[in-house]
């Protein structure tokens, strides 16, 4: 159970790239303040005054302090599946139709407990399309679960 949280938690994480932050790149006062300086330091200190006094939340809802929600959230980094050496566990778990690693999955895509079944099937059923080789990687993995997903009713809704 607890490989399972772990992994539906590092899973949550790593399903798109390439957008805007949350609230956009220059959102909130800790952006004003620092502005134009770069480093860890700096970007911890913007970050604890967006994050203390609550302006940024107040500028995304009001469409002030320089917040536009208007961008698609995404995620830039690696995608955590491949990273952490998850993708050979749910190709596993996919091609046999059940397991923690699929599970974890479907958590981490938001799937609802009583879809999960079903998700499990209709990964089961594609899995040479969401596998598509043996060097797939797994940006390409989530792509092709995203695909397989938007071809379903019922799973349609999670994409």
């Amino acid at each position: 159970m607890k490989k399972t949280l772990i992994a539906a938690a590092m899973l949550g994480a790593s399903t798109s790239a390439m957008a805007a932050a949350p609230g956009g790149p220059g959102c909130g006062w800790g952006n004003m303040i620092f502005e134009g300086k770069s480093g860890l330091p700096v970007h911890l200190l913007a970050t604890i005054v967006n994050g203390t006094s609550y302006n940024k939340t107040f500028g995304m809802t009001t469409g002030t302090n320089g917040c536009d929600t208007s961008t698609t959230l995404t995620y830039g980094g690696q995608s955590l599946l491949g990273m952490t050496g998850m993708l050979e566990e749910v190709a596993m778990d996919m091609a046999t139709g059940e397991g923690e690693a699929l599970t974890a999955l479907s958590v981490s895509m938001g799937v609802a407990p009583e879809d999960r079944g079903h998700f499990n099937a209709v990964m089961h059923e594609n899995f040479a399309t969401v596998f598509t080789s043996e060097q797939v990687t797994a940006g390409e993995v989530m792509e092709n679960i995203s695909a397989v997903m938007s071809q379903d009713a019922k799973l349609a809704r999670y994409i």
